[in-house]
C-alpha cells in the first residue's frame, strides 16, 4: 500500500482517538494554513502586496542585470510570471513579487543564492532547484547578516531555505512544500547553519527531511507547522534556544535535541510520531532545558531522554505538559538524576514508563502529576491522593526483556498479566517509579 495512503488512514485514526478523550487538535487540510496566526494574513506563502518607489523588472535577464549592478535600484519588483534562471544577490537589496511572480530555476542548481547582508526576498514562489544532495541545491541559500525571507513559497526543490554563516535573519510566513519521496531521498526543508540570533516564525514545511537547527545560538523557532517529515525540528549544538506554539504532528520524530544547553519549549503539540522509530520529543546529552505546556499527543514514545540531563546543575524540567494517548508516555536510557517531573496530566498511554537496561526512575523527581489510571483516594478531599502513585508493571518489564512482546502493548492480555502480577506477590515486578503526590482531578492545561 502507498505509504502516504497509510499515513492518511493512520490520520484519520487518530482524530477518533483523540476525540474520544477530548483532545481533538489538528486542523482540517483547509484551516491548517491559518493556524499559524489570525486571519487570512497568517497564511504562509505570496500574498497581494503594494510596493512603493519599486523598479519592475520585465524579464529575468533585466532582473539579474539590476542586481548585477553596484548601483542598481534599491528595491525591484516582480511582476506575475515566471523568471526562469539562476539569481546570485551580493548586494543589499529587496526584491518583492506582485501575487503570482515565479522564480523558477529550470531544476538546475540553486533558485536564489543571497551572499550579503540586508536582503530581503519577499511574496514569491520559488520552485525547481537542482537536485545535487552535494552541492545541497535548494530554493534559496543565503549567507549574510540581517536576511529576511517573507510570505514566499518553496516547491519542487530539493532543500527548501537554507541559511548558512548568518545572524539577525528571519523566515517568517515561508511555506516549504517537498517532494513526497523516501525521507532519505528529500533534503531539509529549513535548515539554519550558524545562523545566530535568527527567527524561523509562521513558517509550513510539508514533506521534508527535516527543520534543522545546528551550531546556531539565541534562535527563536515559533508558531511552525511541520508535518509528513522526518524531524520536525532538529536542534543540535544550538544553545539557548526557544522553540513555542509549534504543531508538529504526523512526523518520525517530532523534536529532536542534541548536545545543547538552556533550551525552552513552550505550548508545542507533537503528535502522531508513530512507527518502530517514532518519538514525539527527544533528547541526547543536553541541559538546563524548560518543557512546559506542551501537549505530546498519540506518538509511539510520547517524550525519550538519552543521558539528559547530565549533571545535577542543569535540571531538565517537564511541568504543565500533557501527555496522553502514546505507546510508552515516557523513556529514560541513563542517567536519570536532574530530571523533574511536576503538574503534568498523564492520560491514557499504555505505558508509563520504560526504562532501557532494566534500570527505574527512582532517582527523578517526581511530584503532583495527574495520572488517569491512578487508583487511590483523596479522602481530605484537599486534591492530592492519599497513597502514592506507584509504578510496578510487569508488562513492560516483560517488553523491555523481550522486545517481540511489544506487538501485545496495550492489549487485554498484557493488561491480565499485570492484573495478576498485582493479586500475586510471587509474580510481582520490581519498583520504577513513584510520585508521592498524585493529583486527583487533572490539572488544567491550555491546548496551544
Amino acid at each position: 500500500m502507498n505509504r502516504w495512503l497509510c499515513r492518511s488512514t493512520l490520520g484519520i485514526a487518530l482524530v477518533g482517538c483523540l476525540a474520544s478523550v477530548g483532545l481533538v487538535f489538528v486542523e482540517p487540510n483547509a484551516r491548517a494554513n491559518r493556524a499559524v496566526g489570525v486571519g487570512e494574513d497568517a497564511v504562509a506563502g505570496p500574498r497581494d502586496v503594494a510596493s512603493e518607489g519599486a523598479v519592475v523588472a520585465s524579464s529575468f535577464d533585466e532582473l539579474r542585470a539590476m542586481v548585477a549592478d553596484p548601483r542598481g535600484p534599491g528595491q525591484i519588483e516582480l511582476l506575475p510570471q515566471i523568471y526562469r534562471g539562476n539569481l546570485v544577490i551580493e548586494r543589499p537589496v529587496v526584491i518583492r513579487g506582485q501575487n503570482g511572480a515565479i522564480l523558477d530555476g529550470a531544476k538546475v542548481s540553486t533558485v536564489v543564492t543571497v551572499q550579503a547582508s540586508n536582503v530581503v526576498i519577499e511574496n514569491v514562489v520559488v520552485r525547481n532547484s537542482g537536485g545535487r544532495h552535494t552541492a545541497e541545491d535548494a530554493g534559496i541559500k543565503a549567507t549574510g547578516d540581517r536576511i529576511r525571507i517573507a510570505h514566499v513559497r518553496v516547491e519542487q526543490s530539493l532543500f527548501g531555505v537554507s541559511l548558512q554563516a548568518c545572524t539577525h535573519c528571519l523566515l517568517e510566513k515561508v511555506h516549504v512544500v517537498g517532494p513526497r519521496d523516501d525521507d532519505s531521498l528529500r533534503g531539509d526543508g529549513i535548515k539554519l547553519w550558524e545562523a545566530h540570533d535568527s527567527v524561523v516564525r509562521g513558517c509550513i514545511v510539508e514533506y521534508s527531511r527535516d527543520m534543522v537547527v545546528w551550531y546556531s545560538r539565541r534562535t527563536t523557532v515559533e508558531n511552525n507547522i511541520v508535518r509528513h517529515s522526518r524531524y520536525g525540528s532538529h536542534f543540535m549544538y544550538a544553545h539557548d534556544a526557544v522553540v513555542r506554539g509549534g504543531k508538529y504532528h504526523d512526523n518520525v520524530v517530532g523534536i529532536f535535541v542534541m548536545y545543547s544547553r538552556r533550551l525552552n519549549l513552550e505550548n508545542n503539540i507533537l503528535a502522531g510520531a508513530r512507527g518502530a522509530a517514532g518519538v514525539g520529543l527527544g533528547f541526547k546529552d543536553s541541559d538546563a532545558i524548560s518543557i512546559r505546556g506542551n501537549w505530546l499527543v498519540a506518538n509511539t514514545v510520547g517524550t525519550y531522554l538519552d543521558n539528559t540531563p547530565r549533571t545535577l546543575q542543569d535540571p531538565v524540567t517537564f511541568d504543565g505538559n500533557v501527555i496522553a494517548l502514546n505507546d510508552v508516555a515516557l523513556r529514560l536510557h541513563g542517567s536519570e538524576k536532574g530530571l523533574t517531573l511536576t503538574g503534568n496530566d498523564f492520560r491514557q498511554n499504555s505505558t508509563l514508563l520504560e526504562v532501557d537496561g532494566g534500570g527505574n526512575a527512582l532517582g527523578v523527581d517526581i511530584r503532583s502529576n495527574h495520572y488517569s489510571d491512578y487508583e487511590g483516594y483523596d479522602i481530605d478531599g484537599n486534591g492530592v491522593g492519599d497513597v502514592a502513585h506507584e509504578v510496578k508493571a510487569l508488562s513492560s518489564e516483560l517488553t523491555q526483556t523481550r522486545p517481540t512482546i511489544a506487538f501485545f502493548r496495550g492489549t487485554a492480555a498484557m493488561g491480565l498479566v499485570d492484573a495478576v502480577a498485582r493479586a500475586v506477590p510471587a509474580f510481582a515486578s520490581r519498583k520504577i517509579f513513584v510520585d508521592p503526590t498524585p493529583l486527583v482531578n487533572p490539572p488544567l492545561i491550555a491546548r496551544p
